[in-house]
């Protein structure tokens, strides 16, 4: 969960403003607690099915809305007719549980009024196996209690109908623990502490960039600066397709197949580690040295959609549109951006997305249409060749309105 601004009261203009923030940490529970946490994911799965099917029935035989406000209401019968079930869970925990089924329509409704957006694909929210259903949220000191290490690396977690979790904290987490999340990740395990704390503003350094990210170099600044694209999932493509090979001819339900998807549960989850690290890192890294950082504002949903097509209208270059797709996802864009922007939140800085059109091509002193003869490069009539990355970072930093973006890089 990013970070994102409090709001601030206008009657004080001297009160701090406030963010909230996440701190991943890995838990390990018991054996006898791990069982008690996998019943208390079930049970939450099966209030959110039957929360799901509720809505469905409603809705399909007499036309009625059912909201988030009826179905907590009913929670307190629930419970009373299930005491050794659903009576055994925090009640706010329950209610956080409804609320993400809430949130999930609340997505559904808004893809169904964009059409032209989503193409009629608007995706109405489905039921979810046991397997699928990975994390609970709790309210901090209602359920859940968080007591962090002193003097030492152990943390403790204690969750209702579950017990006290050892939590290994590896790093200080500032601020006061608001909620607390049990997730599931194969056969790890986790506790997110989201916490309110206050901004801490970094000092002033004078320089203002846009930003346009790619698949050639990850990220290119107006003023020159150059970030790689480390291309993890290529890196790893050959030992993936080996174990997806030998999990296809496994035998189902055998051990060795159940061998073969945790190791490939480890190899994705190893790629999407490395992913997350290296956007840290770079978003810290403008974060540190800019006051403000200019983006596209991509939809890269959008921008990976399959060009399959139907089986009267097939699409075509199909193949090279899901090669394309799987090196835009490879790059995580929207994860980058995600980060970046609770990172500037933190400290003060500023973010802007600009409209991602003809960045690349438009050139940034004439604003003249450029011809593209390569990928990294293109011509304009009038001002000649320009690198294709530095000319859309420089686009985008005029639209953000921070002049041309040129400034000296720190």
């Amino acid at each position: 969960m990013p970070p994102t601004r409090r709001p601030v009261s206008h009657t004080d203009s001297e009160d701090p403003v406030q963010v909230r923030r996440a701190y991943r940490l890995r838990a390990y529970p018991t054996r006898p607690q791990e069982g008690r946490a996998v019943r208390l994911l079930n049970d939450h799965c099966d209030l959110y099915n039957a929360a799901l099917q509720e809505r469905r029935d409603a809705w399909r035989k007499c036309n009625v809305r059912i909201t988030y406000s009826h179905q907590s209401a009913q929670l307190k019968e629930i419970r009373a007719a299930d005491p050794d079930g659903q009576g055994r869970h925090s009640f706010t925990a329950q209610q956080q549980t409804l609320r993400r089924l809430n949130v999930a329509f609340q997505a559904f409704f808004r893809r169904a009024q964009d059409t032209n957006r989503h193409q009629g694909k608007v995706g109405y929210p489905r039921f979810k196996p046991y397997q699928r259903f990975n994390q609970v949220l709790f309210v901090a000191g209602d359920g859940a209690r968080w007591e962090p290490a002193n003097d030492g690396r152990w943390a403790y977690a204690r969750f209702q109908a579950v017990g006290q979790i050892k939590v290994k904290q590896h790093r200080k987490i500032v601020g006061r623990a608001k909620a607390l999340q049990l997730k599931r990740e194969d056969r790890r395990w986790y506790v997110i502490v989201i916490v309110d704390t206050e901004i801490e503003p970094l000092p002033p350094t004078g320089r203002r960039v846009g930003v346009d990210v790619g698949l050639a170099r990850f990220l290119t600044t107006s003023d020159g600066q150059v970030v790689d694209n480390p291309r993890f999932l290529d890196a790893a493509q050959a030992r993936i397709a080996e174990l997806q090979r030998r999990n296809e001819r496994a035998q189902p339900g055998s051990g060795n197949r159940r061998r073969l998807r945790r190791q490939l549960a480890r190899e994705w989850r190893r790629i999407a580690n490395q992913r997350r690290d290296f956007h840290h890192k770079a978003a810290r890294a403008l974060v540190n040295s800019c006051d403000t950082v200019a983006l596209e504002n991509l939809r890269v949903a959008s921008m990976t959609a399959s060009a399959s097509g139907t089986v009267e209208q097939p699409g075509v270059n199909v193949a090279q549109k899901a090669g394309l797709n799987r090196s835009i996802l490879d790059a995580g864009w929207a994860q980058f951006t995600r980060i970046l922007t609770a990172k500037a939140a933190s400290a003060g800085r500023r973010v802007v997305r600009v409209d991602p059109s003809h960045t690349s091509v438009t050139c940034h002193v004439c604003s003249a249409r450029c011809t593209r003869p390569r990928q990294d490069t293109v011509v304009c009539p009038s001002c000649g060749q320009w690198d294709a990355d530095v000319n859309g970072a420089r686009n985008i930093a005029a639209r953000a309105g921070l002049g041309s973006g040129q400034a000296s890089a720190a």
